[in-house]
């Protein structure tokens, strides 16, 4: 950057104060503006929203040992609160545009697998347990060492896999993709729509939200995806008060009747860290942990990853700027999601939106939570938006971050083969771990087979013996009677 150059970001930064947050979050460094962070802060926190529903939707429908069933409003402020917390940190911390929050899928073992085996209190206090040990990975250089293991052409290839994935994820949410029931006898396992067509209001809604997303991306409108959000939230807003809509799905748009709630903190603080182990026994504990610790584990390092990579952050090794510290600050929140009854808590691939705004530093994280801070008294509010009017910014992220499918070198099959496993995997598994453990059986797997597994780091034969044991579990758990 020029010295030219830099003057100017001085003069648009402001007054001492503001240069001197510029220069903390390097916010000018990196090419960014505060609108553009403001904006992606905005555009992460919409897109991610849906889990102060979606996150006491799971647990709260799940029932422990005893019949027990945790309060949804205190599972609200709990998810709130965590968010809002650790997603702050992260930013401060980490100076990364990632926020974190309950993690989908890990909450649902969490609900349909820990609960049924013990009390609630028994179960988060393994989600504790499992952040604790990420910790310890992460202050032994372990968790940073694999990530800088992996072949840069995997890293894109995760990138690329997370963007298909994050679109499916809106087109899903959206309601415009459905699984088709298996009673139905069908030879495909998802369809358009509903029914096989697009019906309905809230289709509308999500398909004039995509058009309009991808015509302001062309014209290279500043604040595309947040301009999207909010024009189809109002959209959402009029016709659900002039139609006769039957549902939106999670989020009805619907102005509310009152705009301030009371938080309920009841939930802090409510584990057990080692009654798991009376409950179900040392060895299901130990599988149980392995699971949760693996999926934690490559599920943040493929949205780092990406995350990192769509706002051009990877040094020339693709390596993740204080990346110890980001890992340490995940690992940290997943123990928050447990001691406050969350469940684990983790970086969200939905701050990929906030990076297509132009979110490039921590300091969007600040208004991503600040927002989830203000969701603790202003739920009623900050919900109305439909996932309809939120989901085609995933699928806006999705293209930008398929672009990177071409540096990967797809004649050679050793890069490519894995790479295209790994791409494939993660929608059509919905699962980002399983994608990159695909990914890494095959890389090894392939370079024995042409007689280079020298070629191969040992963090990686490590890596994918612990994922076939992953893919395995079941047998296994078959085998020692648990």
């Amino acid at each position: 950057m020029s010295e030219a150059q830099k003057t100017a970001g001085r003069q648009d930064a402001g007054p001492s104060t503001v240069t001197g947050v510029d220069r903390f979050f390097r916010i000018t460094e990196r090419g960014s503006t505060f609108g553009r962070e403001i904006r992606g802060g905005f555009a992460t926190f919409f897109t991610m929203a849906y889990i102060l529903v979606l996150n006491p939707l799971i647990l709260g429908s799940a029932k422990d040992k005893f019949g027990e069933q945790l309060d949804p409003v205190q599972l609200t402020t709990a998810t709130a609160l965590v968010a809002a917390v650790m997603t702050i940190i992260m930013g401060v911390g980490g100076n990364l545009p990632l926020a974190l929050a309950a993690g989908l899928g890990l909450n649902a073992v969490v609900a349909f697998q820990l609960a049924p085996l013990m009390s609630w209190d028994d179960a988060m206090g393994l989600i504790v347990l499992e952040g604790l040990l990420i910790c310890v990975l992460v202050v032994t250089g372990l968790r940073e060492a694999v990530m800088h293991a992996i072949p840069q052409p995997l890293k894109q290839a995760i990138s690329v896999g997370i963007g298909l994935f994050i679109a499916l994820i809106g087109f899903v949410d959206a309601g415009f993709v459905t699984r088709i029931p298996d009673a139905a006898n069908t030879t495909v396992p998802v369809q358009l729509g509903s029914t096989g067509t697009l019906a309905g209001w809230p289709m509308l809604v999500f398909c004039v939200g995509v058009l309009l997303t991808i015509g302001l991306l062309a014209r290279k409108v500043r604040g595309a995806i947040l301009i999207s959000i909010v024009a189809m939230t109002v959209v959402a807003l009029v016709i659900n008060a002039l139609a006769d809509v039957k549902t939106w799905g999670l989020t009805t748009p619907e102005w509310p009747d009152r705009i301030v709630d009371t938080p309920d903190f009841g939930l802090l603080g409510q584990f057990s860290l080692f009654g798991a182990f009376g409950q179900v026994g040392v060895v299901t504990v130990v599988l149980l942990v392995f699971t949760l610790v693996l999926s934690d584990f490559f599920d943040t390092m493929g949205t780092v990853v990406g995350v990192s990579a769509e706002a051009g952050l990877l040094d020339v090794d693709g390596k993740v700027p204080g990346l110890g510290k980001v890992l340490l600050i995940d690992g940290a929140a997943a123990v928050a999601g447990g001691a406050a009854s969350a469940s684990s808590a983790t970086s969200y691939i939905e701050s990929a939106a906030g990076v297509g705004e132009g979110a490039r530093t921590g300091f969007a994280n600040l208004v991503t939570g600040s927002l989830f801070g203000l969701a603790l008294f202003l739920t009623p509010l900050l919900t109305i938006v439909p996932l309809q009017a939120a989901a085609p910014a995933l699928v806006a992220v999705g293209f930008l971050m398929m672009t990177q499918v071409r540096h990967i070198e797809w004649d050679r099959y050793e890069i490519a083969i894995p790479a295209f496993l790994t791409i494939a995997v993660m929608p059509f598994t919905y699962s980002i771990t399983n994608g990159i453990g695909a990914g890494f059986l095959a890389y090894v797997l392939i370079k024995t087979v042409l007689g280079r597994a020298k070629e191969v780091h040992w963090l990686l034969w490590g890596t994918s013996a612990l994922f076939l044991v992953y893919f395995a579990i079941d047998p296994i758990e078959q085998l020692l009677g648990v």
